[in-house]
């Protein structure tokens, strides 16, 4: 048996840090998606500990400069391809630059400089994630999620869909409608 699955992944990890947190009995104010500010100082053994137990679940605690900044234009490349109704009409360097205030070519270059990959590439990647989410419920056509997405056009949407998975968008539709069939 096979159970398909929706889950909002903002919610779980904030509430698996929830949980966490309070085990520790740590009082902290959660800023944002990515960000808890803790009001007592934490022992290096608590911190220690809470640091194992969160990266069970794949949470890790930034510890540097850098790597903080990589993991916010991270979150806000999927917050604004995953939480946003539509994509933003403006450019997603102008998005970047705007909310995480910053020029976008210091962004792109630390972002590069971490993950050896561009803001771009990411972009493509979330957002032809977010397009087999879309494309899993079987709400909205092709042209639909390509609005959606802010493709410029359908053929520009199905040649990066098939660039990055190999599969084309009706070939991948079929495939899912055949796992529903068969389950």
């Amino acid at each position: 048996m096979n159970l398909h699955l929706k889950f909002d992944i903002h919610t779980a990890c904030k509430k698996i840090l929830q949980e966490q947190l309070d085990k520790f009995e740590i009082t902290y104010t959660l800023v944002g998606f990515n960000e808890v500010q803790i009001i007592q100082p934490l022992s290096p053994e608590t911190l220690q500990e809470l640091h194992k137990n969160l990266n069970i679940y794949g949470i890790e605690i930034m510890e540097t400069g850098k790597n903080i900044l990589v993991q916010k234009i991270k979150d806000t490349v999927v917050e604004m391809v995953f939480v946003e109704e539509k994509l933003p009409t403006s450019t997603t360097s102008a998005y970047l630059a705007e909310k995480l205030n910053h020029s976008y070519g210091y962004l792109a270059k630390v972002f590069s400089d971490v993950t050896y990959t561009s803001i771009e590439n990411f972009i493509i990647l979330q957002r032809i994630e977010r397009a087999k989410q879309l494309m899993a419920t079987n709400e909205l056509t092709l042209t639909e999620i390509a609005w959606k997405l802010n493709y410029s056009s359908v053929a520009h949407f199905c040649t990066q869909f098939k660039n990055v998975t190999g599969l084309t968008p009706s070939v991948f539709q079929r495939i899912l409608s055949k796992k529903r069939t068969s389950a």
